[in-house]
């Protein structure tokens, strides 16, 4: 039986492909999961994919993810910076996590430039525009062998 995989997607990432294409892409949110299901395949890894733009409905995935899934790729977006709850729910989770980013976050404002997910992380892969969450899968997939 494949490896349940989840990615949890935060606020604003489902207005990916209009929002800010000349730092996000001009992919759709419904691309990139699409783009994930296929190279997961590829992977021998099972996956789902979330999204919300409410933080405490992040928190309850994340909390259900630890019973559900072997591993959890996660892009918070901008509560990446400042949700100490979803950072809480991830450091009680005993499956590896990956923190992702479409956009190089040491590159943009200062106020990027601390995570409160990395806390949580085994590892951040950030600033290949939607090939960050393939390079998570296949890292994932490695973590979960």
């Amino acid at each position: 039986m494949p490896a349940r995989i989840l990615i949890v997607n935060g606020p604003n990432l489902n207005t990916l492909g209009t929002r800010e294409p000349d730092i996000y892409g001009h992919e759709t949110l419904s691309d990139i999961e699409a783009k994930c299901k296929a190279h997961a395949q590829s992977l021998g890894l099972a996956l789902d994919a979330f999204q919300s733009n409410h933080e405490g409905e992040i928190v309850d995935k994340i909390q259900q993810a630890g019973k559900d899934y072997r591993g959890l790729i996660v892009n918070a977006g901008a509560y990446t910076h400042t949700s100490i709850a979803i950072m809480d729910a991830l450091l009680s989770l005993k499956i590896p996590v990956i923190e992702v980013h479409l956009s190089n976050i040491f590159r943009r404002e200062a106020f990027r430039h601390e995570s409160y997910i990395s806390k949580a992380a085994k590892g951040v892969i950030c600033g290949f525009g939607s090939d960050s969450y393939r390079l998570a899968l296949e890292a994932m997939a490695k973590l979960t062998a």
